[in-house]
């Protein structure tokens, strides 16, 4: 079994749902006492929210890179980014190690593909959805990424960073944020990506009528399938 690095703190609540799925997802797959071999790194939420209120992403990826650096000396064969909204940083946080980094965009744009959906809808903080970075690496893959209109992006960047961070899980948000994934659904959308590890606390499948493609459980998915690959 490969180790797994994880660099995580972006929020706590990310690295924990990526921690315990990694070992169900080992349990469901080997069975037994089986777990995986995991290397964690967690960064300060705060310094890194500051510095992005400042749009100071040369020091998040420098931060970013060192947690990085530190994960691929406690032996991660691999790297994952615990984030949506940082992998604004992803590509000098790779060139900062040796090991490869398994880039989440790149995870979800084959899932979509292989669900047959070509045009999805992505709702996550006001930088994911805002700058591009994410959606322009899906559209790489032959995906159109649509994502709601400005005026949505306030309150969406509020109920991520104000509630769900924090594990407050408010059914009024619940149903706001299904309420503007169905108007997306109207206006074209095959599925919708959860573009925001948090949204999973609040989102699933049997939500909403269109296809959910929640990040976090597809990137855990293609890592233990990197980490249990026969040599």
């Amino acid at each position: 079994m490969k180790t797994i690095g994880l660099v995580g703190g972006m929020s706590w609540e990310s690295s924990a749902a990526y921690y315990r799925e990694l070992n169900l997802g080992v349990q469901q797959r080997l069975g037994g006492l089986s777990s995986p071999k995991l290397v964690l790194s967690t960064v300060d939420f705060a310094e890194l929210t500051d510095l992005e209120d400042a749009e100071r992403w040369d020091q998040i990826g420098a931060l970013l890179a060192d947690a990085a650096q530190g994960v691929e000396r406690g032996g991660a064969d691999f790297l994952l980014l615990c984030t949506t909204t940082f992998h604004k940083v992803a590509d000098q946080v790779a060139a900062a190690v040796d090991i490869p980094l398994l880039h989440l965009a790149d995870v979800v744009a084959s899932a979509c593909q292989a669900a047959g959906v070509r045009n999805v809808a992505f709702v996550g903080t006001t930088v994911a959805m805002s700058d591009g970075f994410f959606t322009s690496r899906m559209a790489d893959h032959g995906l159109s990424v649509v994502v709601p209109d400005a005026s949505e992006h306030e309150w969406l960047n509020a109920a991520i960073y104000e509630e769900l961070v924090h594990g407050v899980v408010l059914p009024r948000t619940r149903t706001r944020v299904v309420d503007l994934i169905h108007r997306m659904w109207d206006e074209g959308a095959e599925g919708v990506l959860l573009g925001c590890t948090e949204l999973e606390l609040l989102i699933k499948q049997a939500d909403v009528d269109l296809p959910v493609f929640p990040c976090t459980t597809l990137h855990v998915s293609a890592a233990l399938d990197e980490a249990l690959a026969q040599p």
